[in-house]
């Protein structure tokens, strides 16, 4: 399993020795790391992943657009929906539904728990 972290502004973060994987969940944070309305982006197997802190709710997403494969997590935030900053599609956070054109493929969203203080999200 390769797990690496980056902070919301997208910039190169270490492995924490702290990260492991337990029952199918990866340690990706520690309560209290990622500010309400804030977002973590990490990389699991290569596969950008962003966890969002909505109203103290936990919510993760492929951290790539459906649309073009842009960055979402470097779009808009209001409540829970995501716009990506290339075209505008929007999305569901919670649920990874497509809300606007020009996405037509829902992201995919991936199960999130807390757990002794940490953040996990479900990775096989």
């Amino acid at each position: 399993m390769n797990v690496n972290a980056a902070d919301s502004a997208g910039g190169p973060g270490g492995v924490p020795p702290e990260v492991f994987v337990s029952d199918g969940f990866v340690t990706v944070a520690k309560l209290g790391e990622i500010p309400e309305g804030g977002v973590k982006i990490v990389r699991l197997d290569d596969q950008p992943v962003a966890v969002f802190n909505i109203e103290g709710a936990y919510y993760a997403i492929d951290d790539v657009c459906t649309h073009d494969g842009g960055p979402l997590a470097e779009g808009t935030v209001e409540g829970d929906v995501i716009e990506c900053p290339r075209h505008g599609a929007r999305f569901n956070i919670r649920t990874g539904a497509v809300l606007s054109l020009p996405a037509t493929a829902p992201v995919p969203t991936y199960a999130v728990k807390i757990e002794n203080g940490e953040i996990k999200v479900g990775w096989a």
